[in-house]
């Protein structure tokens, strides 16, 4: 399993940072001190950094030269906004910057996208009795294959990747379908009701796919 440290002096983003990346399938360890970071990354292995700035102790500038020889992915994520701050994070050697107060749907996908990079992604997603090997492109429920569509088998991942979080229905328009939503959803709507079949996620027991009143769609795994 992929393992992320978050390093925030604010235990209320923390903790929203870990539940959302750890409903996404990824094992989280949050510290809010700078020191405690350091002792912790010397330690443990990390597969990627979740780095704020201003630390009591040791700020997150400090903890970037310190762990730069180690090549472990930073994506910074903080309250300092300034061009130059995002400069000199990414001249430190910071995968990616991300200001806050930031979505948590832009996250999860930046976090994949620096993963990505190192080819750290997670091969499996599952929920329930369903499992997806994302490289090899296949569904699998109760033992046996489930036939998606292209745009079925993108849908099914980004609800794997966020899962208990409502998605807008102009986020999946725009990461499926890769173009500006128009505001008609009859496309979209289609697709998420022909996956809700096929993998039997309608009303009931978790897993079920449900829409959201004036928002879009939500995998629910339960808690």
């Amino acid at each position: 399993m992929i393992k992320i440290l978050i390093v925030d002096d604010e235990k209320p983003i923390c903790d929203l940072i870990d539940l959302n990346l750890s409903e996404a399938g990824y094992h989280c360890t949050a510290v809010q001190d700078g020191a405690e970071a350091l002792r912790i990354i010397e330690n443990e292995k990390f597969d990627l950094i979740l780095l704020d700035i201003m630390l009591p102790g040791i700020d997150g500038f400090d903890i970037m030269e310190y762990i730069r020889p180690m090549e472990i992915p930073v994506i910074f994520i903080t309250a300092k906004y300034e061009v130059r701050d995002r400069v000199k994070g990414l001249k430190l050697g910071a995968d990616d910057y991300l200001v806050k107060p930031f979505d948590v749907v832009e996250l999860v996908a930046r976090v994949e996208a620096v993963l990505r990079r190192y080819n750290k992604t997670e091969r499996r997603l599952s929920a329930g009795d369903v499992v997806v090997d994302v490289e090899a492109r296949t569904v699998v429920k109760a033992g046996r294959p489930v036939e998606l569509t292209n745009k079925e088998f993108l849908l099914l991942v980004l609800f794997l990747r966020n899962r208990n979080v409502a998605l807008f229905r102009e986020t999946l328009y725009e990461k499926v379908w890769e173009g500006e939503y128009s505001g008609d959803s009859r496309t979209l709507d289609l697709h998420v009701q022909r996956l809700r079949k096929k993998l039997n996620w309608e009303n009931g027991e978790f897993p079920r796919l449900v829409a959201v009143y004036k928002v879009g769609y939500r995998l629910e795994v339960g808690r």
